[in-house]
């Protein structure tokens, strides 16, 4: 996503996680740099500012979520965060730091920006994105995600790969719809394999962080079908395949 002006861009290695959420939960909001264009919902590119660090950050606010037919009202924001934290429990940092707090327009999220290339996205990767892809696979498999375009992969200067836009995500129907089907059915690896029963322990844990975090974004029924499909992809350690029904978003970009 590109914003509407050419407002400063966060570099995501300036800063480790830590510090970047310390900086977007505590600072102050000093330049909102305008709209950015082709978000569905409303998305805007904002600085924020703390102990003479600043970090660009993507604010969406609650307010202006665009009503969907099979998710509540007013949730994607919780979504949002709900997946930084799975990334974050399962040691993969895969999705940018993001905090969720009051804005201009509200509470929403805000998003550590990373600067990329938006021509570079997961139609264009070669095999050396491999090893990260699976990771994404597995964790759009176990948050649901029902919108993993192609242009929601995006590549930092070093090479490491993030994934954007989770608004759509931990519904308790089935809504798998991705771009990524290239390890349909194949095994998953073992490290992550391990990541993911170490994820099990975390969520099973109703006394932990992460467990009572989830608990004030998802409802109930959400973290209950959220452990059954991490039960599931446990008791078969596979990559799904494409089921009945729509598989993909669209449009695939």
């Amino acid at each position: 996503m590109n914003p509407q002006d050419n407002g400063p861009q966060s570099d995501s290695q300036i800063v480790n996680v830590e510090r970047a959420l310390e900086v977007m939960q505590k600072g102050e909001i000093t330049v909102e740099h305008g709209l950015m264009r082709w978000s569905s919902n409303y998305a805007f590119l904002v600085t924020i500012a703390h102990e003479g660090l600043e970090v660009t950050t993507v604010y969406k606010p609650q307010r202006g979520e665009r009503p969907l037919w099979d998710f509540p009202d007013g949730t994607l924001c919780y979504r949002e965060m709900a997946t930084f934290l799975t990334s974050q429990a399962l040691g993969w940092q895969m999705v940018p730091p993001t905090v969720l707090r009051e804005g201009s327009r509200g509470i929403g999220t805000f998003q550590l920006f990373i600067d990329h290339d938006p021509e570079i996205n997961y139609f264009t990767f070669d095999e050396k994105q491999q090893p990260q892809l699976m990771r994404m696979a597995a964790l759009d498999t176990i948050i649901n995600n029902a919108d993993r375009k192609g242009g929601h992969c995006i590549l930092d200067a070093r090479g490491q790969l993030w994934g954007i836009d989770h608004g759509i995500t931990f519904n308790t129907a089935h809504k798998l719809r991705t771009v990524i089907w290239d390890f349909a059915g194949q095994a998953l690896p073992a490290q992550i394999v391990a990541d993911v029963e170490r994820l099990c322990a975390s969520l099973g844990d109703t006394s932990g962080s992460y467990r009572q975090q989830l608990q004030e974004l998802l409802s109930a029924s959400e973290i209950t079908a959220f452990q059954r499909r991490i039960d599931r992809l446990l008791g078969a350690p596979r990559y799904p395949l494409p089921g009945p029904g729509p598989n993909y978003p669209w449009p695939p970009v």
